[in-house]
């Protein structure tokens, strides 16, 4: 299992930034792959940035320039630095990390787990 916990969304104004959190306990040794998705009022989720293997990092292009996805190991920790923010960044920011198992025969499991997610609103 794994346990996601986000912090540090809130209200700021268009042209500010935050940097949000999300730290990882449990069986973190398995997770290969985490990212941010946000979901807006009446939109679908949708995958704002990825790191894979800590080392490939994708990004949507609305953020790019804007958003930097780091980790860091020794604390567990996920973060999303977001620059120059827009109104139409507003949204429910939610971490997501995919776990995988491989069994002794070969067979692969994977698991997803999410955070509680942390609204982000942003004032024109």
């Amino acid at each position: 299992q794994v346990q996601l916990v986000e912090s540090g969304g809130g209200l700021v104004q268009a042209g500010g930034s935050l940097r949000l959190s999300c730290a990882a306990s449990g069986s973190i040794y398995t997770i290969n792959a985490m990212g941010w998705y946000r979901q807006a009022p009446g939109k679908q989720r949708e995958l704002v940035a990825s790191i894979t293997h800590g080392i490939d990092i994708k990004y949507v292009d609305s953020v790019k320039g804007r958003f930097t996805i780091s980790r860091d190991n020794a604390k567990n920790t996920m973060y999303l630095q977001m620059n120059s923010l827009k109104p139409e960044d507003t949204a429910v920011y939610y971490c997501h990390a995919l776990r995988t198992i491989i069994e002794d025969g070969g067979a692969v499991h994977e698991y997803d787990y999410w955070g509680q997610g942390t609204q982000v609103t942003v004032s024109s």
